[in-house]
C-alpha cells in the first residue's frame, strides 16, 4: 500500500471527527430542551435528572473504558464505542417520559464515555512531546466544533421533520465515521501506510515508557498511590464540571433569561463554542511554543493552566449584565479560558505516564472529573435555577478553576528520570 505523508496528523483529525460528532449527540438534547421540557412538562431538576442519567454512564465509561482501550485497543474499541453511542442516539428519539429520556441518555453515555481515553492514548503513541499539546488541542476542539455545528443542524431537522427526526440524523453521523476510521487507523507498529521517517520522527521524539514497571492489575491500582495522578483529578475534576454547565445549560440559559427562541439559539449559542474551539488551539500551541523555545514541558503545562483559569472568571460578569449580547461575549471569553486549560488537563497524562496506562490514567481523571464533580454540579445548578437563579451557577463556573490550577501547581511533577521536563 503507498504511504501516506504526516499520518499521524491524518488520524489525529480522524479523531477529531469523533469528537465533533459525539458532541453532536450530546448536545441535541440540549438545544431542544425546552421544547421537550414544554411538551412533557419537565422542571429544571427533572432535566438535571435526564443529564444526570448520562453523566453516571458516561463517567462510569471513562474508568472502565480507559482500561478496556488499553486492552483491547484503540482501533477496535473506538469502533464498539460509536456503533454504539449511535444507536442510543437514534434511540432518543423514541423518549416520550422523563425515564425514557434518562434511559437513552444513560445508554449514550456508555458509548460516548470511550471516546477520549482512546483518543488520547493514540496521541501518546503517535506525537513526540513537542507535539502533544497540539495534537491533543485537535481531537478535543471536535466537542466545540460539536457545539457549534448541533444549533444550527437541529434546528434545520426540528422544523422540517419534528424534533425526534433530530436524535436519528445525529446518530447516523456515527456510522459514517467507523467507516473512515477503520480505513486509516491502525497501532504504529503495525500500520501499512507510516513512513520510515515519520516513524523515526516519532520514536525519537519520545519521553515516557512503552510500558509499566508493574504488570496485571497491580499497574492499575499502583496509579491510585500517585501525586501525579491526583493532581490531574483534582485539576479536571475542578475545571470539567463548567464545560458541562456550558453545555447542558447554556441553551436554556438563554431562552429562559435572555428570551432566546429555537431558530435564536440556532443563531446565537454557538459562538462561544467557536471561542472554545479557539481555546483548544491557544493552550496547544501556547505550550508547545514555551517548549519549544527550552521551558520543560510540564512547567510551560502549568504556565498555560495559570493564565487560562483567569480568563474562567468572565463567566461571573456575563450573569450579571443586562445586555445578552455582552453576556454571550463573556461567555465566550470564559469557554477560551476553559478549553485552554482542559487542552493542558488531557495532556498531561500524554507527558507522565507510560503508554500502556494513559487511557486508564485518563479514564480515571475522567470518572471523577464527569462524574463524581460534573453529576454533582448538574444536579445542584437544577436545584439553584428551580428555587433562586442562574447566578451563583455563573459564580461558581467562574471561580472554582483557580483552585483547580492550585491543585495542578501543588501536586504535579516531573518524573525523576525526566529531569528536564520539570
Amino acid at each position: 500500500m503507498k504511504p501516506i505523508k504526516h499520518l499521524r496528523w491524518w488520524i489525529v483529525w480522524t479523531l477529531f471527527g469523533s469528537t465533533a460528532i459525539n458532541y453532536i449527540s450530546r448536545q441535541t438534547l440540549s438545544v431542544l430542551a425546552n421544547t421537550i421540557t414544554q411538551e412533557f412538562h419537565l422542571s429544571n431538576t427533572d432535566y438535571s435528572w435526564i443529564v444526570s442519567a448520562f453523566q453516571i454512564a458516561y463517567a462510569l465509561m471513562w474508568l472502565a473504558g480507559g482500561v478496556l482501550i488499553d486492552v483491547i485497543g484503540a482501533r477496535l474499541g473506538l469502533v464498539l464505542a460509536a456503533l454504539w453511542w449511535s444507536v442510543a442516539s437514534m434511540l432518543t428519539g423514541l423518549a416520550n417520559s422523563m425515564f425514557s429520556f434518562g434511559l437513552f441518555r444513560f445508554l449514550l453515555g456508555v458509548g460516548e464515555g470511550c471516546n477520549w481515553p482512546a483518543a488520547t492514548k493514540v496521541v501518546a503513541e503517535w506525537f513526540p512531546a513537542r507535539q502533544r499539546g497540539l495534537a491533543v488541542a485537535i481531537f478535543d476542539s471536535g466537542s466545540s466544533v460539536g457545539a457549534i455545528l448541533a444549533p444550527p443542524l437541529v434546528w434545520w431537522v426540528t422544523v422540517t421533520f419534528g424534533w425526534r427526526y433530530a436524535f436519528v440524523a445525529s446518530g447516523l453521523l456515527g456510522f459514517l465515521w467507523v467507516g473512515l476510521w477503520l480505513a486509516l487507523y491502525h497501532p504504529l507498529r503495525k500500520h501499512p501506510r507510516l513512513t520510515e521517517e515519520e516513524r523515526a520522527l516519532i520514536e525519537a521524539g519520545r519521553d515516557t515508557a512503552e510500558t509499566s514497571a508493574r504488570r496485571g492489575v497491580g499497574r492499575y491500582l499502583a496509579l491510585l498511590k500517585q501525586r501525579n495522578v491526583w493532581g490531574i483529578i483534582l485539576g479536571r475534576s475542578l475545571t470539567d464540571p463548567i464545560w458541562w454547565f456550558y453545555v447542558f445549560w447554556l441553551p436554556k440559559y438563554l431562552g429562559d433569561v435572555r428570551g432566546f427562541d429555537l431558530k435564536h439559539l440556532a443563531f446565537f449559542v454557538w459562538i462561544p463554542f467557536v471561542a472554545a474551539d479557539i481555546g483548544n488551539f491557544t493552550g496547544g500551541f501556547a505550550s508547545g511554543f514555551l517548549i519549544k523555545r527550552g521551558m520543560p514541558v510540564i512547567r510551560a503545562r502549568k504556565w498555560v493552566c495559570v493564565l487560562s483559569s483567569v480568563a474562567v472568571l468572565a463567566g461571573i460578569p456575563a450573569a450579571m449584565t443586562s445586555n445578552a449580547y455582552w453576556a454571550i461575549a463573556l461567555i465566550s471569553v470564559a469557554l477560551w479560558g476553559y478549553a485552554s486549560w482542559s487542552t493542558m488537563g488531557l495532556t498531561f497524562p500524554t507527558d507522565l505516564f507510560p503508554r500502556d496506562v494513559v487511557a486508564s490514567v485518563t479514564g480515571l481523571s475522567g470518572f471523577a472529573a464527569s462524574g463524581l464533580a460534573g453529576i454533582t454540579f448538574t444536579l445542584v445548578v437544577g436545584w439553584l435555577v428551580d428555587k433562586f437563579s442562574y447566578f451563583p451557577a455563573f459564580l461558581a463556573a467562574g471561580l472554582v478553576p483557580l483552585l483547580a490550577t492550585a491543585c495542578v501547581l501543588i501536586l504535579i511533577r516531573a518524573p525523576q528520570t525526566a529531569g528536564a521536563r520539570d
